[in-house]
């Protein structure tokens, strides 16, 4: 249960028992846990759960790199071991190509991966120590006199959603958080290649490899593959020549595409400015309110809660105007008499309209008006 493809390693390499392991009663399925299917296969790099929440690929690997640097200060203040850093950031980079940065908060799940790297590594260290530290740094990176941590109920709220978000990233891992590092794979290599004196290229070798663990490349690659990548990298900086016929790295069951694609995937680092933390912040939050109004608009519902009009049947409050019953009088001249009488009788419909039949009382002169009417030239009116 991991990344990648977990259930092919698991239907290769477990043993062929479609029904489980019976316990007590119950039957349950195999648990395959291995180093060999942490890697996420090509396919599944892109489109993230990021982009698919509408983040940009720039954003995004923004917001890895400053989630890595955050756990690597804050494990430098916590005075943890370098490969209890190494591990938080691969974990990082692990739960978000299956959780979306827009749904989950980065600052949160760094200080779940730190404390949940130092757990492996053996090196525990106290949920409110971690909390504290990125308090700090917050004030730090605010440029903000420090202020002490208050144990008041935000505090209580942080260390509830830093536990929550450390059972979240071991549910969706699978359990399988173990990292195999690269820290002792150079140091043998370089052994073999009799260059373990020269200290510069294992200091430089080592620089290179903590660097690319704010990239995607330790999800992507072998440990050994990374290590021979650092080696290359470092020998080519310090100008320092390694065999050649045939070339050292096939040796270690490297290959050149792979070498160079690390190689440049880590160079990049170095060409891109520095993640600013506000702009980052309001680009997610963004994203989270676009996020919220589709899925209201998905419900008929406006941004406010409130139903969408659209979603009222064309129900409408207004009264609908009434349609004139009354037939109206054909014009059969085009004599200017003609046009005045036919006025004259739209008068009459209108009034007719206005007041009630009972109490119209026609004189004589309304009498021998209408009579004129009837009788005039060219022109014949019809009465219901």
């Amino acid at each position: 249960m991991s990344l990648g493809d977990a259930p092919m390693a698991t239907a290769a390499n477990a043993p062929a028992n479609s029904e489980g392991i019976l316990i007590g009663d119950k039957v349950y399925s195999e648990v395959f846990l291995t180093i060999d299917n942490s890697l996420i296969p090509e396919e599944n790099l892109s489109p993230t759960p990021s982009m698919q929440d509408g983040l940009d690929l720039y954003t995004e690997t923004d917001l890895r790199i400053l989630g890595c640097e955050l756990i690597q200060s804050a494990g430098i203040l916590l005075r943890l071991p370098q490969v209890a850093m190494a591990t938080g950031q691969v974990l990082f980079h692990r739960f978000f190509y299956s959780k979306s940065f827009v749904k989950h908060s980065f600052e949160i799940v760094s200080m779940a991966c730190m404390n949940l790297a130092s757990k492996i590594e053996e090196a525990p260290r106290r949920i409110r120590d971690v909390i504290n530290v990125f308090h700090h740094l917050r004030q730090l990176r605010g440029k903000r006199s420090p202020i002490p941590l208050i144990l008041d109920q935000n505090y209580i709220n942080t260390k509830n959603q830093v536990i929550k978000a450390e059972r979240r990233v071991l549910k969706e891992l699978g359990f399988c958080v173990h990292v195999k590092h690269p820290h002792k794979i150079i140091v043998m290599y370089l052994q073999v290649l009799e260059c373990e004196k020269n200290q510069t290229l294992v200091q430089t070798a080592w620089n290179y490899m903590n660097d690319s663990l704010r990239t995607n490349v330790f999800v992507r690659f072998q440990a050994e593959t990374i290590a021979c990548a650092c080696i290359y990298l470092a020998a080519r900086v310090l100008q320092i020549s390694l065999p050649s016929r045939p070339q050292w790295y096939l040796l270690f069951g490297a290959t050149e595409e792979e070498i160079k694609d690390i190689c440049v995937t880590t160079l990049k680092l170095y060409t891109r400015k520095k993640p600013n933390y506000e702009l980052l912040e309001k680009e997610v939050d963004k994203r989270k309110v676009a996020l919220q109004e589709a899925k209201l608009k998905a419900k008929g519902l406006n941004p406010d809660g409130t139903p969408a009009l659209s979603t009222l049947g064309g129900f409408s409050p207004g009264s609908k105007p009434c349609k004139l019953s009354l037939p109206l009088p054909v014009v059969q001249s085009n004599s200017f008499l003609s046009i005045l009488l036919f006025a004259l009788a739209l008068l009459l419909s209108i009034v007719t309209l206005i007041v009630p039949k009972h109490t119209h009382t026609h004189t004589k002169k309304q009498k021998q008006i209408d009579t004129k009417v009837e009788d005039g030239p060219g022109c014949s009116f019809l009465y219901n």
